[in-house]
């Protein structure tokens, strides 16, 4: 995943992406043993399939803020899906043009939580008296690849951090890293024969010493069968507190997807397949599972 053309929409991708390698180490790990095997040239072969983001469900932001960015350089908002056990709303973005990655973007609901976590949560957000998104230049890509990486919020104490940890791992994971690009997704299916099934992807990522998410077994199934998703887990990054405490927290990750052909195409020659011919959009239960790649039951086994 990297654009060259430079248009606003490649100057924040490439910025968020940029920072985000530097911190998954799996990133570059994965790129340079595909690179060192013949499967790619470099990292700008790699087909990106999403992004995604998580956000809290705040007055001026979460989702109807944040999605404002991506509206506005040609996403179109498609599917909603509710996780009921984690409360968190999502959506995902087609992009405008095939060459850009879609967009997975997820809120949690916060007045669903306690009121003990509820109070902590607002007692960050609640000075954010405005859409910060509106404050943005939308047409300059610089200014939001760092928006990205702002801090919207005064950073945690360790012990909020552990309190919203203990009720929900999500709120911990944003009130910390905040719109810190959580994955991104390597289409297997557009890789070479012996690398362009997931089964065969894990099994390639495993034998390079990197963990990979169990949760709802590895690989993650769509009920139609079409759609079938694995990542890593979370890198685990030494986190400073505002109180200055320390702590080992969950980071970023890597997801693989393969997206199978549609019944109605499976005729097709192989040199005729596109994307308009495998599955699009998501699937609740794979995604509910993809979530806890962040979760201490995954970074502690």
């Amino acid at each position: 995943m990297k654009f060259s053309h430079q248009t606003p929409l490649d100057t924040f991708l490439n910025m968020l992406f940029e920072r985000y390698q530097e911190k998954v180490p799996a990133v570059k790990k994965i790129t340079n043993a595909l690179v060192e095997h013949g499967v790619v040239g470099s990292q700008h072969e790699i087909v990106n399939d999403h992004i995604a983001f998580r956000t809290l469900g705040v007055p001026h932001l979460g989702i109807q803020s944040f999605e404002k960015i991506f509206l506005h350089h040609g996403y179109q908002k498609r599917d909603y899906y509710y996780f009921e056990g984690k409360k968190l709303n999502a959506y995902w973005y087609a992009p405008p043009t095939e060459e850009y990655p879609r967009i997975f973007m997820s809120e949690l609901v916060v007045d669903q939580l306690s009121p003990e976590v509820q109070q902590i949560i607002h007692q960050y957000t609640d000075p954010i008296q405005a859409d910060p998104v509106d404050s943005l230049d939308l047409n300059n890509g610089e200014q939001i690849g760092e928006f990205f990486h702002q801090s919207l919020w005064p950073l945690p104490t360790k012990a909020d951090y552990v309190k919203l940890l203990e009720e929900s791992e999500y709120a911990a994971w944003v009130i910390y890293n905040r719109y810190y690009l959580n994955h991104y997704t390597i289409s297997v299916h557009a890789l070479n024969d012996g690398y362009n099934t997931l089964e065969e992807f894990d099994t390639f990522v495993e034998s390079l010493g990197i963990k990979l998410n169990n949760s709802g077994g590895i690989i993650k199934i769509s009920g139609d069968k079409l759609l079938k998703q694995s990542s890593t887990v979370a890198e685990m990054q030494e986190a400073t507190f505002a109180d200055g405490d320390t702590m080992s927290i969950a980071g970023s990750y890597v997801e693989f997807a393969e997206r199978l052909i549609l019944p109605q195409y499976a005729n097709l020659p192989a040199g005729e397949i596109t994307n308009a011919h495998r599955r699009d959009g998501f699937e609740t239960n794979n995604a509910d599972k993809i979530f806890e790649s962040t979760y201490t039951g995954q970074t502690k086994s």
